[in-house]
């Protein structure tokens, strides 16, 4: 989804309960110019508990998925993503193993070095889609 102006771009974080996500993935997008500059949900956030992530999703203009670690879970809100034509990128750490079958539902990928990086390249394409 292209946006103009100054409007703020509705980002969904998806990504396994298997990493430390608050420390490696919700911390750094916190201090960045990504939260600054957009309406990003967290779901393991205190406001992301007993909410419908489905609706957020559907409603979203990008779902960032961290894909280092498979989990059932995100598979699921990716196929959402999917169904309701979300634009995906996954991220994954460099060197991480992730199912190839998501190629099937996105083309977006970057594979990060650390967590500068990580956000480095994730305003970058975030940067494209404006």
């Amino acid at each position: 989804m292209l946006l103009g102006g100054n409007e703020k771009m509705k980002i969904y974080v998806a990504h396994s309960k298997n990493i430390d996500f608050e420390k490696d993935l919700y911390k750094p997008m916190k201090e960045s110019d990504i939260c600054k500059n957009n309406e990003v949900f967290f779901p393991h956030d205190e406001i992301g508990k007993n909410v419908k992530t489905k609706d957020i999703i559907k409603n979203a203009d990008l779902v960032i998925a961290e894909i280092s670690e498979n989990a059932v879970g995100l598979g699921i809100e990716l196929g959402w993503a999917d169904c309701f034509n979300t634009t995906i990128l996954c991220i994954y750490k460099k060197g991480a193993k992730f199912s190839q079958s998501i190629k099937f539902i996105t083309e977006n990928f970057i594979e990060y070095e650390n967590k500068e990086d990580m956000i480095s390249k994730i305003q970058n394409f975030i940067k494209g889609k404006e």
